[in-house]
């Protein structure tokens, strides 16, 4: 009886070391832990207290997530949170992130990158990160980070912010719920948790699941959008074929109301259609005729929609936005017994034959017979007027040539020193429209002189050959200088302290502030400032043609830039040149009422006397050149 006893109390003692030791080893309360984490705050609307009070975990403790801590100090590397322990299905989904894999990709966004760590909110609540309306910022956390993207060579660097300006965005912005964001065409089978890479055959945004992609929102459109050939095509399985994101665009989608949008109508047929419908390999592909794009703009169509029309018909109002079929599809809207309909539209009443009167003939050239007939017609027309135009003027000039040659003339120029000009003229117009034919090859112009098979190649040559002759003629123009009358030249072509006070008279002349004419010499500040603009110009222009023509030779002595700056420079000092032709040389020498229609002595060496004493009165040597 003793014993029992004595085995009850030691039973008892046992009990009771034991219950002691456990609730020794008792899991750390909230409040044990927040003393700690919030002593930096205040107990009062501490920053961790009081994200978990609005939390959707506000009824967890701190070691239901933080399950490794068991006692309290705890050591650093403790803390860590694996949400898969709750979450177990999203865990399992979420093994890629775009074409980054977890957990070996690196920067890749945890749970709580995404939604938060204390103060997490259902997806329903306006203030969590991943509601819709939040969630542009939520993903821009790292999707506008330079580095990131810098560091992942991730394309779209600045997607959020161009999304937050397109339809979708700005809707999201009014508070509209069911605007697409992020997660909507991102989302691999529904789930945020699933983002794919484009290349993968399951993610929303590869090639050929864009349009059940926009069809999630768009159900009738993608309907459509099957139903049309380029729905067909990509069923097929078609890489080249475009779906929603190549004519709408990306994450910048904006309305068809604003003119900076693809598919506004003002620039539907150039922005959008044309780049694959003008596409030789692809015409070729699909046999689809080229040369359409050139006889819309050329169309009654084409020319009011160029002009900012923005009701007149573009290439979706005849074959439509989205269910776009071939001519010989019964129901496409370009079928010839469904065209009354189509441009009934536009012309109510419109009869079956006036609607099929072709709208892509050949560019220029009607395909009717009648208006083929008028067309050549005009053409002749023209060619006969406006020839006997030019005819008429080119003898009316000759006549006036020859009664200023018929007045008492004064030898202005040496046979010697026409020649220079005459090879300077002809070189430098040559060179200035072979040279910006280069630069601006689609011009109108330049189809007409190089726009031949082997035309272009021939402008390479005929540019450099000019350049040396130019060149040559430079060369010649030197040893002229050297000749007694060339030092003669120099002496009066140099400008003088006088120059600049007959530049301010002239000034004031021309705006009726003096009564007195500025007197010239043999050169004005006129001809002096454009002879000394021509020698700074090819001494530009010739050193800096000398180093784009020969550039294998000179990158190895220079860097890549400095070619670049040598472009410019020959580019902008050509047009400056040219300009200054245009205005400085060809009124004081055609244009001026004074020498109209021209100052002869370019091709004679001769002008009138009566002339040259109203220009250069100050001349003393010109009584010795009268002829």
């Amino acid at each position: 009886m003793l014993i029992n006893n004595v085995k009850s109390i030691l039973i008892l003692i046992a009990l009771f070391l034991l219950h002691g030791m456990v609730l020794s080893q008792s899991a750390p309360t909230n409040a044990d832990c927040l003393a700690c984490h919030d002593a930096a705050h205040g107990e009062k609307d501490s920053t961790i207290a009081g994200s978990l009070a609005i939390s959707i975990h506000k009824d967890f403790g701190c070691v239901d997530c933080h399950i490794a801590i068991k006692e309290i100090p705890h050591e650093k590397n403790v803390t860590d949170v694996n949400c898969g322990d709750c979450h177990a299905e999203e865990s399992g989904i979420y093994q890629w992130h775009g074409r980054m894999q977890i957990p070996d990709g690196e920067d890749i966004p945890q749970c709580f990158d995404c939604h938060g760590k204390h103060d997490i909110l259902p997806s329903t609540n306006k203030e969590s990160r991943v509601n819709p309306l939040n969630l542009p910022s939520a993903c821009g956390y790292c999707h506008e980070d330079i580095n990131i993207i810098r560091k992942h060579d991730i394309l779209f660097g600045n997607a959020v912010h161009v999304y937050e300006n397109s339809v979708h965005g700005k809707a999201t912005q009014g508070g509209i719920y069911t605007a697409a964001t992020c997660n909507d065409c991102h989302s691999a089978n529904g789930t945020a948790h699933r983002i794919l890479s484009p290349g993968n055959p399951e993610s929303p945004i590869n090639h050929f699941n864009i349009p059940k992609t926009c069809g999630r929102c768009h159900h009738n459109i993608e309907n459509d959008y099957w139903e049309g050939m380029h729905g067909k095509l990509v069923a097929r399985g078609e890489t080249d074929v475009p779906v929603c994101t190549h004519c709408h665009g990306e994450h910048g989608i904006i309305a068809p109301s604003d003119p900076r949008s693809p598919v506004s109508p003002i620039r539907l047929a150039e922005a959008t259609c044309a780049p694959c419908h003008e596409s030789a390999h692809l015409n070729e592909k699909y046999g689809i005729p080229s040369g359409r794009l050139q006889s819309f703009v050329d169309s009654y169509h084409g020319l009011k929609s160029k002009a900012g029309d923005i009701t007149v018909a573009n290439c979706a109002s005849c074959h439509g936005a989205h269910r776009i079929l071939p001519h010989t599809d019964l129901t496409s809207s370009i079928y010839p017994s469904n065209l009354a309909k189509t441009c009934g539209h536009c012309h109510p009443g419109i009869s079956a034959e006036m609607a099929q009167t072709p709208i892509h003939s050949t560019p220029g050239i009607s395909q009717t017979p009648a208006a083929r007939f008028v067309g050549r017609i005009y053409i002749i027309a023209i060619v006969i007027i406006i020839g006997l135009m030019v005819v008429h003027w080119l003898i009316d000039l000759r006549k006036q040539i020859r009664i200023i040659n018929l007045k008492e003339q004064i030898v202005r120029m040496t046979y010697n020193e026409v020649w220079q000009h005459t090879f300077l003229m002809v070189t430098f117009i040559t060179l200035v429209l072979t040279g910006f034919s280069l630069r601006y090859s689609e011009a109108w112009w330049v189809q007409i002189l190089f726009g031949w098979e082997g035309g272009f190649p021939l402008r390479g040559v005929i540019h450099r050959v000019s350049a040396v002759l130019f060149i040559l003629t430079s060369i010649w123009h030197i040893i002229y200088l050297l000749t007694p009358r060339g030092r003669q030249f120099v002496i009066d072509i140099f400008p003088q302290k006088k120059d600049f006070h007959q530049f301010i008279q002239m000034i004031l002349y021309n705006l009726d502030r003096t009564k007195e004419r500025p007197l010239f010499g043999k050169f004005s500040y006129i001809e002096k400032a454009e002879y000394w603009a021509l020698v700074w110009g090819t001494v530009v222009m010739i050193i800096s043609g000398f180093f784009l023509w020969f550039d294998n030779v000179a990158v190895r002595w220079f860097p890549k830039g400095f070619l670049d700056v040598m472009l410019v420079v020959h580019f902008y000092e050509a047009w400056l040149a040219t300009l200054s032709i245009m205005i400085w040389h060809m009124y004081s020498t055609v244009f001026s009422p004074n020498v109209y229609p021209m100052n002869p002595s370019w091709f004679t060496g001769k002008m009138p006397m009566e002339w040259y004493k109203h220009e250069h009165p100050e001349d003393t040597d010109s009584k010795n050149n009268i002829y």
